[in-house]
C-alpha cells in the first residue's frame, strides 16, 4: 500500500481464517504482557490467531522510543518499560485495549499495512457513532479534532504481532496530564464518552445513553458498560473485516501456558 493515508479497503473474506477472540475483562498490566510474550513464542505456523480484549488497571507503559522525562509525575501509578514500539501512553479502567495476536505472514500483510488497517478499523468504529476520526502524519493513532481517542503501539517477533491498541471509551482522564501521551507535550486526549456528547441524537446513541432531560456533559450520563459492550462488537466486526479474518467466541481468559 503505498499511500497509507487513504481509505483501507477490507482484506478479502472468502475462505475466512478463525479470529479467537477472548474477552478478558479487568486485569492487571503485566500479567496480560506476560502472556501476550510467551503465546508468541509458542506459536507455530498453524496456531490460529487471536484478538485479546481486557480493561487494565491504572498503569503508564513506556514503548522502545519512550523517555523518562515524558512520565511527568506518574504519583501511585506504576511505570512499565516494555518493548512495543512507540512512546509513554496510559492505561486505565474505562479504556478498550485490544492486542491482535496475528501472523503477518499468513495474511500477507506488512507492519505498515498493519497499521494503516488498524486506524482504518477505529475509524470505521467512531463512524457508527458518526464520529469523525482522523490519522495525523507522524504520530500513529486516530485523533477527533486534533485530540487522541486511540493510541497504538506494536511488536512483532517472528513474522507475528502482539501489544496493540488503545481506545478511550468512558475512563477518569486526570492520568494523562502526568505524562506527555505519546512523547508530544500537550496533546489533547478525549475519549468516546465526551465525543457523544457532541454528537446529535440518533438511533446508534440509544443503547448507550441514559435518558436524560438534556444532551449528556459528560461521561457520566453514558452508560459505561452498554457503550462499552457496544464498541467491542463494532470493533472487533471492522478489524475482522480489515484483517480478512473469522472472529469467534474463545474462553474469557488467558491461553494455558505452553512449552517452547
Amino acid at each position: 500500500m503505498d499511500d497509507l493515508t487513504a481509505v483501507a479497503e477490507p482484506a478479502p473474506v472468502d475462505a475466512a481464517p478463525p479470529w479467537q477472540i477472548r474477552d478478558l475483562g479487568r486485569r492487571g498490566y503485566e500479567p496480560v504482557w506476560h502472556a501476550m510474550q510467551q503465546f508468541t513464542d509458542g506459536r507455530g505456523p498453524d496456531t490460529v490467531d487471536e484478538l485479546w480484549l481486557v480493561e487494565h488497571e491504572p498503569v503508564f507503559t513506556l514503548g522502545q522510543a519512550g523517555k523518562s522525562e515524558h512520565v511527568l509525575a506518574a504519583g501511585d501509578i506504576p511505570v512499565l518499560r516494555v518493548e512495543r514500539g512507540g512512546q509513554v501512553t496510559y492505561h486505565g479502567p474505562g479504556q478498550l485495549v485490544a492486542y491482535p495476536l496475528v501472523d503477518l505472514r499468513r495474511l500477507s500483510l506488512s507492519v505498515r499495512e498493519l497499521v494503516c488497517r488498524i486506524e482504518q478499523a477505529t475509524i470505521d468504529t467512531l463512524a457508527h457513532w458518526h464520529i469523525d476520526g482522523k490519522r495525523k502524519a507522524g504520530a500513529p493513532g486516530i485523533y477527533v479534532d486534533g485530540a487522541k481517542v486511540m493510541a497504538l503501539g506494536l511488536r512483532v517477533r517472528r513474522g507475528c504481532t502482539f501489544h496493540g491498541l488503545a481506545f478511550n471509551v468512558a475512563m477518569d482522564l486526570a492520568p494523562w496530564h502526568r505524562i506527555n501521551p505519546c512523547g508530544f507535550a500537550g496533546l489533547h486526549v478525549t475519549q468516546l464518552a465526551d465525543l457523544l456528547a457532541r454528537v446529535p441524537a440518533h438511533s446508534a446513541l440509544e443503547s448507550t445513553l441514559h435518558s436524560v432531560d438534556s444532551a449528556p456533559s459528560s461521561a457520566a450520563a453514558v452508560d459505561t458498560g452498554a457503550l462499552m459492550a457496544e464498541l467491542k462488537t463494532v470493533l472487533v466486526a471492522n478489524l475482522a473485516a480489515q484483517l480478512g479474518l473469522d472472529p469467534i467466541a474463545a474462553a474469557g481468559d488467558l491461553p494455558a501456558p505452553v512449552s517452547v
